[in-house]
């Protein structure tokens, strides 16, 4: 079923919102102000409390529409259909906007606070994406083979697998691995998931860039290093990694540095020049801001990192143990349970920083959080529907919304990495 509507504002995971003889209709492409038509999903004539759909024709068009830059990742109707880039239609000022946009409405409604009383919400782009076009930020991609072997990407809605000769969000140094390894070439089992990972090469990394990759095929090394090496520099020290090639680290080539040295200044103004602090890191991952914390003010800096991934905990170990800090406690475990057993000397942190998963930290961690009185908490969200949730936790436990800033280190999405500043209003 084909319908005209006007588009009346944004909605969650890159949509937006129009109506129907009074029923909402959440619509993929669009933009706030725009006469599109429309073609709903199937089943149409369900009686949901809504309705979702796709942009196929744009009869007035916002200033913020732009041609799409990778059209196969485009509406259906106009060839697209593969997913990966849902704002590909946006303009980059436009894409900004609207993640703005998305997370001030979050906050007020689910979150309870207003973030206008703490300065408004900043979206910054990461360096170099203007020039890029939005495009060649990715250090990982995933992909599968399609039928006959070849890498694809599968069509919204079907089990079609559109059959790709590149990855326009990909890095250049990825898409140099990609051609070098035959990846575009077919010969891999159909159906196989295929993982490509390429560091962004900094520093001294750059003259061993060579053998600093992987090509996973269902799992399994296919050409390159179980473990890759990623390197950084924050508050003038230079740190490295070294992650499992299977495991999540940030993807945005800029990430790694642009996350930690926001949190870092967050963290240092909220120490004010302590001489000794106890510090918490929850979700610690491989240790993308346990290095940079344990430098803050070592050897005086007493840390306690909780993460649930095993693997991840091995190598925020070896990480931790190769730059010199070994009197972190590093424990695996679910976050809260864990919280549940902190030694005497780290059960005041003065500082908590969390990086949660898509579904946030929660109500109970946030409750153990709040329940250990650090005078700040750092929240990175990769959600803005979470931090909402966790924000109006936190209000309810005497924290307050200190400040709120975001990183576009997803172009062309709708995803959005937001850090929030909580600080303690009452005991």
């Amino acid at each position: 079923m084909d319908a005209q509507v006007r588009i009346e504002r944004y909605a969650d995971q890159g949509r937006c919102v129009a109506h129907i003889d009074g029923r909402v209709v959440f619509v993929r492409f669009a933009l706030p102000g725009e006469l599109v038509r429309i073609t709903l999903d199937e089943p149409h004539d369900r009686d949901d409390r809504f309705w979702t759909g796709e942009v196929a024709e744009v009869v007035e068009p916002s200033p913020d529409r732009v041609d799409p830059a990778w059209p196969l990742a485009g509406p259906l109707a106009m060839g697209g259909g593969v997913g990966g880039a849902d704002l590909v239609h946006v303009s980059l000022e436009g894409q900004l906007k609207w993640k703005a946009a998305t997370i001030g409405e979050q906050l007020r409604r689910l979150g309870h606070v207003d973030p206008e009383s703490v300065g408004g919400v900043t979206v910054e782009r990461m360096s170099g994406d203007e020039e890029l076009g939005g495009l060649n930020w990715r250090t990982r991609i995933e992909l599968i083979a399609d039928e006959d072997g070849y890498a694809s990407m599968r069509r919204r809605g079907s089990h079609t697998r559109v059959r790709l000769d590149g990855m326009p969000l990909a890095t250049k140094r990825l898409l140099e691995i990609a051609e070098r390894e035959h990846v575009w070439d077919g010969g891999f089992t159909p159906g196989a998931q295929i993982r490509l990972v390429a560091p962004e090469p900094r520093g001294d990394a750059a003259t061993g860039r060579d053998g600093n990759f992987a090509v996973l095929v269902g799992g399994e090394i296919a050409a390159g290093s179980a473990d890759v090496e990623e390197r950084m520099s924050v508050d003038g020290h230079d740190f490295r990694y070294e992650v499992a090639s299977s495991g999540f680290w940030q993807i945005h080539r800029e990430a790694p540095m642009r996350l930690p040295a926001y949190v870092m200044s967050l963290v240092r103004a909220s120490l004010d020049g302590a001489e000794s602090a106890v510090l918490w890191d929850l979700y610690s991952g491989s240790g993308l801001f346990s290095l940079p914390m344990a430098a803050l003010a070592a050897p005086r800096t007493r840390m306690l990192t909780v993460e649930g991934a095993p693997e991840a905990v091995h190598h925020a170990r070896r990480n931790l143990r190769a730059a010199g800090f070994d009197a972190v406690d590093a424990r695996c475990g679910d976050v809260h349970a864990t919280l549940q057993h902190v030694p005497h000397d780290l059960e005041s942190p003065d500082v908590v920083v969390l990086d949660p998963p898509r579904a946030g930290a929660r109500a109970k961690v946030c409750r153990r959080v709040a329940a250990a009185n650090p005078a700040a908490v750092v929240y990175v969200a990769c959600d803005p529907t979470s931090l909402a949730r966790d924000t109006a936790t936190f209000v309810s436990l005497g924290y307050g919304l200190a400040s709120v800033r975001a990183f576009d280190i997803y172009p062309m999405t709708h995803h959005v990495e937001t850090v929030a500043l909580f600080r303690r209003t009452r005991a």
